[in-house]
Order: C-alpha cells, then structure tokens, then sequence
C-alpha cells in the first residue's frame, strides 16, 4: 500500500478539500482523517452509514480512595501539574492529570490509584469495497500523536488489499503531523502565499525531511499574492523539490465544500486545477527509482 499524506503547516490552506478531491479522482479504496483534534474529512466523503465506535485509552489518571486517604498532603505536594485540591477531601482534576504515577509513588497508604481514561473515539466506516479511518480525541486530552498512529494502524489493518491511502494530515508540525509523517511513502504540502504560510511550510518542509519522506508542493489560491507564489517557487527551486502546480482562488469551491461536494464534483476552475496536480502527484508517487 502506498501512502501519499497531504499537509499543510497551518490551518486553512484548502488542505481537506484537495485531500478529498484525491480522494474522488483516485477512487480510493482507503483514506483517513489525522486531524483528530478537529476532524472533518468525512463532510465532505459522503458516507451514509454509522461507523464502528472504539474507545481509545490514553495515558491514565489518579484516582484518590478519600476513605483511604489520610490527608498527608504528600500527594498535592508533588504533583508538578497542580492536579490534585483538597477542600473538604483531596480531588483530582482529569483534566490537569497527566498520569505520571507520582502521586501514587508517594503515597504512603495506597490510597491512590492509576485507572484507565477515556482519550478519545477511534471510528472506522466501512462498506466491504472502502475503508475510511478517523477519529475524536477528547477535550483536554494530550495524547494526539499516539491516537493519529492508531487511526493509521486501523485503515492498514482493514484495508490490507489497497494498493494507494490517501491521508488528510494535521495543521502545524507537532506531535499529530509527526506521528501522520511515519512510514509514509511521499508528503504533498499545500501552501498559501502568504507570510505565514510560507514560514509554515518551509518548517514543515524540515519536518518532511527529517524522516526522508518524498516531498512535493502546491500552492492554493496562489492569485492572492502572486508576488509570495513566486517566493513560494524559489523556494523550491533552491531546496530541489518539485514544485507540482497552483491552484487558484475559486468562490465556486467554497460552494462546493458547503454543499458536501469536493471540487472535482462541479465544473470549476480550481477542479481544473487539481486534477493536473493529482496526475503529477501520482507519477511521482509511483515513479520507478533505479537500483
């Protein structure tokens, strides 16, 4: 299976819209959603059927038996992330926990235990011909990163037959991003000419080639500043990578996206657009190297 990520750097590129118009051109038979802080993907993939729910565990959280507890205090003394306030009797805030144990290190009378926590909701739609993957994590939750590792572990595991994954990335390059990045075949980074966008994408350049990924990049509404397009160009003359064409600014895609629709779906000059840089993606994706 070949997994072709689509990132952006930040928010608001037109990431998900090119992602799912991948999606429609390739016919994919598996994809996923790693923006698990806030995914949307499946707005617009049209799936009419209820996915199956899985409830992911995170890191654990303190428990405090107060019949147990002895009001030593050692508990609220140590905890570095203020997580425990005593009022009538010691409580833990779950939302401040960060399930290092310590508390329950030091507690000389066992009153504190690690239980499991809810971080999150793994979904998994499926009709017997495609396998979409995604998922909801928790508010509060800090474990980004490992819940986008199950999401891709449960698209390879019910889709093991696909010969190409089409991956909508996170926003940014932390801890989601990163775990998005590994074991990937190539990265499409969509940029936006503007001052922002250009310094997220160069990081998330740097990010891409720490883990030796194949890199190529697009640019979307690239007429709102064609002087950044330009910048944008250089760029990747100067660091050699491909640049694979320039999408630009369409009303009609916007409507398309708030009727459900991906681009590729209505006749519309950004369509167009994509469907030349899907073509050029997909020779570089599937180019044969030399031994």
């Amino acid at each position: 299976m070949k997994q072709l990520l689509i990132l952006s750097g930040k928010g608001g590129t037109g990431k998900t819209t090119i992602a799912s118009a991948f999606i429609k051109l390739a016919d994919v038979k598996a994809y996923a959603d790693c923006d698990v802080d806030a995914p949307n993907l499946h707005l617009i993939t049209g799936w009419n059927i209820e996915p199956e729910k899985t409830d992911y565990y995170g890191l654990p959280e303190a428990k405090i038996d107060t019949e147990i507890c002895i009001k030593c205090d050692r508990c609220r003394e140590n905890c570095r992330f203020d997580a425990i306030s005593l009022k009538e009797s010691y409580a833990v805030d779950p939302f401040a926990c960060e399930g290092c144990s310590v508390c329950e290190y030091v507690c000389p009378v066992n009153a504190i235990t690690m239980v499991p926590a809810v971080a999150g909701e793994l979904m998994l739609y499926s009709d017997g011909e495609k396998t979409f993957s995604t998922a909801r994590l928790k508010m509060g939750s800090g474990t980004s990163g490992l819940l986008v590792t199950e999401v891709k572990k449960q698209m390879k595991s019910a889709a093991i037959d696909a010969e190409l994954a089409v991956i909508d990335g996170s926003p940014g390059i932390g801890c989601p991003v990163i775990a998005s990045l590994s074991g990937v075949d190539m990265v499409l980074i969509v940029a936006e000419p503007s001052l922002s966008g250009i310094s997220d994408m160069e990081r998330i350049i740097n990010t891409a080639e720490n883990f030796g990924t194949k890199i190529a990049i697009c640019i979307n509404k690239y007429d709102i500043n064609i002087e950044n397009t330009k910048r944008i160009e250089n760029i990747c003359k100067k660091r050699r990578l491909p640049f694979i064409g320039s999408i630009p600014f369409d009303s009609d895609a916007v409507k398309a996206v708030n009727n459900g629709q991906t681009i590729v779906d209505i006749d519309c000059i950004s369509g167009k657009a994509v469907k030349e840089i899907y073509r050029r993606t997909m020779d570089l994706l599937f180019e044969k190297t030399e031994d």
